[in-house]
């Protein structure tokens, strides 16, 4: 109960901070630098689920470094990042829906229309499930606010 107390806090927290207060990176890199924590954002279509990247299987692109599980993964990512990338460079799109930015945990991903979406965590995936369209209606014109606003 504590646990998932101190999440929500935190996340409310995030949610209550101004969406241009700091510089926004196209691509979310708080951790280490790199998108998406290092997850491999080919995984997720291929395998359906998320898989840690290796540094060995690395490419550049929209000003963040792309981990992969394998060099075919990274070849994939590299012909069409568009495809694979996830929306909103990688920020929450529960966050992005309510005009904000927030980290995100890899093993909150969905693929809606082909599109891969990520969330803050498991809880914040369960709240924006059930209204993912209008979720992703509302990020879709919010982000290039939050993206511009840099």
């Amino acid at each position: 109960m504590r646990k998932r107390w101190l999440r929500s806090t935190v996340f409310g927290m995030a949610l209550a901070l101004p969406g241009a207060a700091a510089a926004l990176e196209p691509v979310d890199q708080t951790w280490r630098g790199i998108a998406i924590e290092g997850t491999d954002p080919v995984a997720y279509f291929t395998d359906g689920k998320a898989v840690p990247g290796k540094a060995e299987f690395e490419f550049d692109w929209n000003g963040a470094k792309w981990r992969f599980a394998s060099a075919a993964h990274r070849d994939q990512f590299r012909a069409d990042p568009e495809r694979y990338a996830p929306q909103y460079g990688g920020y929450c799109a529960w966050a992005v829906g309510h005009d904000r930015t927030a980290k995100i945990d890899p093993d909150a991903w969905t693929i809606v229309g082909d599109k891969l979406y990520l969330n803050y965590d498991k809880s914040v995936q369960q709240q924006w499930l059930p209204e993912k369209e209008r979720w992703i209606d509302a990020a879709d014109r919010n982000w290039p606010g939050l993206r511009d606003a840099r």
